[in-house]
């Protein structure tokens, strides 16, 4: 008989083939595909990383890089493989007040500025590109915070960071009480003042340096990676390379769909599609670990700076051991 094994994600283009069965598990296992998203509405709820981390409710989860690279630095008892279902460009996630006066970077220097949370991946990424590709330290920022943290770690103090209310942030940002918001996942209010002229991102033409950033350092920055529980991989030790082969097999079968330029709602998406094959000349997403080491020594650095991890540490301790050599 075999045994069901539960792997949380979001709805992406890449997962659809895992939510329509078009991917096959290793022989012995089921998959019971969930979708648990970070916001509503999800099929199967939402807060997709604390059930994972505190309440232990999945066995394979779609997991946020920060949180898990914080978790793995404590010693807590989880396992990765080398696969980034979700990733983003921090310079896209910026967006800045017009009544603030923020024109450049440098501006940011000593005012608020408000993220997520501190230890969200896109806030650590924010942080780390803004101080070391634009010279602003986030220690010269006000940080204000709009969501509890999930891993605790032993720099929190020295962040002084400022909890603030999340519903009445964007108007917050608009009025110019704050300078710059980053986030992940922009809420309705800020894509409305981007439309209105209130806000706009910080860099103008954020695609090209989206792809001057691409070009320079080879990557498309990691938001997400694979994760289980320690034991899962004990008990299933051919699971961490047949997750590899699976999400590379969906993400293929994805790719696929845009053929049809009437897949998407979107009425270019195709001519989107063949643009950043284009821009990037390279396939963004590769699983792997040789493929991502750099990417992930990087934001090693950039927790380090900011606290989140004492020291940084081989990747490797943060794979299953039998993915070490892809």
């Amino acid at each position: 008989m075999a045994t069901e094994l539960t792997i949380a994600l979001e709805r992406y283009d890449r997962h659809v083939p895992f939510f329509m069965g078009m991917v096959t598990p290793p022989e012995g296992i089921d998959l019971k595909v969930l979708e648990v998203g970070m916001a509503p509405p999800r099929r199967d709820g939402i807060d997709r990383h604390k059930r994972f981390m505190r309440g232990q409710e999945f066995d394979i989860c779609e997991m946020s890089v920060s949180s898990y690279l914080t978790a793995k630095s404590r010693g807590l008892d989880y396992t990765a493989t080398p696969v980034f279902p979700r990733r983003l460009f921090s310079q896209n996630h910026m967006f800045v007040s017009t009544a603030a006066g923020i024109d450049k970077p440098a501006d940011l220097i000593g005012r608020k500025v408000c993220c997520r949370s501190f230890q969200t991946t896109m806030s650590v990424l924010a942080k780390g590109d803004l101080a070391f590709e634009y010279g602003v330290p986030w220690q010269e920022l006000d940080w204000q915070t709009m969501s509890v943290e999930l891993v605790d770690w032993p720099g929190r103090e020295a962040a002084d960071l400022t909890l603030i209310d999340e519903p009445s942030a964007p108007d917050a940002l608009i009025k110019g009480d704050l300078a710059m918001m980053i986030h992940p996942h922009p809420p309705a209010r800020l894509l409305e003042g981007l439309r209105d002229g209130s806000l706009h991102r910080l860099f103008p033409d954020t695609k090209e340096e989206c792809a001057r950033y691409f070009r320079k350092y080879g990557d498309y920055p990691i938001m997400h990676v694979l994760v289980y529980k320690q034991e899962v991989a004990d008990r299933h030790p051919e699971l961490p390379r047949a997750l590899m082969d699976m999400w590379e097999d969906s993400k293929t079968q994805a790719a696929g769909f845009y053929d049809d330029p009437g897949y998407a709602e979107l009425a270019f998406a195709r001519n989107d599609f063949e643009e950043e094959r284009t821009l990037f000349g390279a396939d963004i997403w590769p699983s792997g670990l040789a493929a991502n080491r750099a990417s992930l020594e990087r934001f090693m650095k950039y927790l380090t700076d900011q606290t989140l991890i004492d020291a940084p540490y081989p990747v490797e301790e943060l794979f299953h051991p039998s993915v070490l050599d892809t």
